[in-house]
């Protein structure tokens, strides 16, 4: 009996053991990688490797590109990881970035976390301090057609995935968000190639007609996925086109320093920066 067991235990373990290196490998391709390159890669068998990898897509952690043929990771992951920063204190250590950035600019920054098909509002610091103030809850998603946060996330994705994400989603009517809220594929497009050549998101009057808005994308540093969107919004009257691009390259500098706070950034190999990482937590 204890010799069946021991062969039972043995034999789950290497079954672990392949499905992380699967997981591992699917980590670093955005584009995706055949069942025959995974197995040649990782001397599966091809026969174990399709019996891994949809066992992995039934639990939701890889999906199968139909157009393709190729198996790439899910969100799933991500929010695990950004459910284990709430856990371990990691956001504790975010936090001081996103107070630093919202003193800088004097508006309200944001933190939204990319969660399977919508971007989710996680943390937020205020920077304004007198006048109008916008301070919405957490845990609300993002409209992707009209908000800066759904166009910066958008212009990490192809069109066709982008465009089918605010498909599912709706598109924001002007008389339900801003007067510049696009209404229809043509008059969205042009602002996610905006983000994209400039590296940050605008959006003025669109969720609101009071309302302006910059974002960038967090982008993981092993897998070159967007994990989130750190935003800055506040009134229109205090942020002007001139000053959204005013506070582009500070929002930058933070969401650098974001990511490398992200679990699997080769930075938080370094003691010194992980010695950082905690006296922000606790001075925060």
């Amino acid at each position: 009996m204890p010799s069946a067991v021991s062969n039972t235990e043995s034999t789950h373990a290497g079954l672990l053991e392949r499905g992380l290196a699967i997981l591992e490998m699917l980590a670093s391709s955005a584009q995706g990688i055949a069942l025959s390159d995974i197995s040649d890669t990782l001397h599966i068998p091809r026969s174990a490797t399709h019996r891994l990898l949809n066992t992995l897509c039934e639990n939701g952690y890889v999906r199968q590109q139909q157009e393709r043929g190729t198996y790439v990771l899910t969100s799933k992951l991500q929010v695990l990881a950004f459910t284990h920063l709430g856990a371990d204190g990691t956001v504790d250590a975010v936090q001081p970035v996103l107070n630093r950035l919202a003193a800088e600019v004097g508006e309200l920054v944001r933190l939204s976390v990319v969660n399977e098909d919508c971007l989710t509002w996680v943390a937020r610091a205020q920077g304004a301090r007198a006048g109008l103030r916008y301070d919405p809850d957490m845990g609300m998603e993002a409209k992707l057609s009209c908000s800066a946060s759904g166009y910066a996330w958008l212009a990490t994705l192809d069109n066709q995935r982008a465009l089918a994400l605010v498909e599912q989603q709706g598109f924001g009517r002007a008389e339900h968000y801003g007067p510049n809220a696009p209404q229809s594929v043509e008059t969205l497009l042009p602002r996610i190639e905006s983000a994209r050549t400039l590296g940050y998101a605008l959006a003025i009057q669109t969720f609101a007609d009071w309302m302006a808005a910059i974002a960038v994308p967090l982008m993981h540093p092993r897998s070159g996925k967007a994990i989130g969107v750190l935003s800055v919004a506040g009134p229109v009257f205090r942020l002007g086109e001139a000053r959204l691009h005013q506070i582009a390259p500070a929002l930058l500098a933070a969401a650098a320093e974001i990511q490398q706070l992200i679990p699997g950034s080769p930075a938080l190999m370094s003691p010194g920066l992980t010695a950082i990482n905690a006296q922000q937590g606790t001075q925060a």
